[in-house]
């Protein structure tokens, strides 16, 4: 890996673009998706993305701040989008409120906040929100205990390296997501991980390596559902990273790889985040195919036939 140096807030920030607009009672995005749950069930999955402050930590290759706000939001603000997601669908049990932050962090989520927003949900079965380890505490457990539907947590764990989570600017070690992992589960919450392939200063083999590792560390943690992320640009300092030679997007096929290890181990979901995969193919005879079968594995949790393509005889170790 090379190796740069720790990159802090400051050099982060610096290179980012402006903010899109956005309204404080308006999530800035939703979308109902099919997921696999918990109980081996597909089913319809609604995926909030709410309008909050910007997350504090600032994080090296996170694009999430576009569409945040400078200030926390006034009481009452997130219930209004919850409650303008609610009017647009019927029929969904599961629901994520992703908020391009820390659901617990109160300047963010105001904690007042978490009564009507867990009356809201009431009618669901599982409710799924994102957390920094910082942020799950006393807050964690307050709003648990107001909730009917099951909460699960996502936490970023990103890669199993604490060397590689300073360089990332994580703000966490591995011993902190354990206790993280260890705390909700006392509160009998599930908890998912997000794991990243190919994060800035590796090359195509070690990410495929560290996916695979960092998918081991969060099952013997005791996380029961992972996500992968194929790491793209789009923030500024990872175009700088792109120009100095230390930040390359993963190939998709690396991302199959991966999916296929962590299936493989049968210890619980393994999912790709299949967002906009055509920024990780160079062959775009295979694309929709390779597109399709990670789907697929995302739904089943099964391995189906390789890909049969010319491409598949150039070589990944970039």
């Amino acid at each position: 890996m090379n190796d740069p140096g720790i990159i802090h807030n400051n050099r982060i920030i610096s290179h980012r673009g402006p903010k899109n607009i956005v309204d404080p009672f308006r999530p800035y995005g939703w979308l109902v998706e099919k997921e696999r749950t918990s109980k081996g069930i597909v089913e319809d999955t609604a995926v909030v993305f709410l309008t909050n402050r910007e997350c504090p930590l600032h994080c090296l290759m996170c694009d999430l701040w576009k569409n945040t706000l400078d200030e926390t939001v006034t009481p009452g603000a997130i219930p209004a989008q919850v409650q303008y997601v609610l009017s647009h669908i019927s029929g969904v049990k599961h629901i994520k409120l992703y908020n391009s932050g820390s659901f617990f962090d109160p300047n963010a989520i105001p904690p007042g906040d978490y009564k009507a927003i867990a009356d809201l949900l009431s009618d669901f079965e599982t409710v799924i929100v994102e957390s920094h380890p910082v942020f799950i505490n006393h807050r964690t457990e307050e709003f648990r205990k107001m909730l009917k539907p099951d909460l699960h947590v996502a936490i970023g764990l990103e890669i199993a390296d604490d060397r590689m989570l300073l360089k990332l600017n994580k703000r966490m070690s591995l011993s902190d997501f354990k206790k993280s992992v260890g705390f909700l589960s006392n509160l009998s919450v599930l908890s998912r991980a997000f794991i990243l392939l190919r994060p800035p200063f590796a090359s195509e083999e070690e990410g495929i390596e560290w996916a695979c590792k960092s998918i081991d560390f969060a099952f013997s943690a005791g996380i029961e559902c992972c996500t992968v992320i194929p790491v793209r640009g789009g923030n500024g300092v990872m175009e700088q990273l792109k120009n100095d030679g230390m930040f390359l997007p993963p190939d998709i096929r690396s991302l199959e790889k991966v999916i296929e290890y962590g299936i493989s181990l049968q210890k619980g979901r393994v999912f790709a985040d299949t967002w906009d995969l055509g920024l990780f193919s160079t062959c775009d005879h295979c694309l929709t195919a390779r597109t399709e079968r990670l789907n697929i594995m995302n739904l089943t949790q099964e391995i189906p036939g390789q890909i049969v393509c010319e491409c598949n005889h150039t070589s990944l170790h970039t």
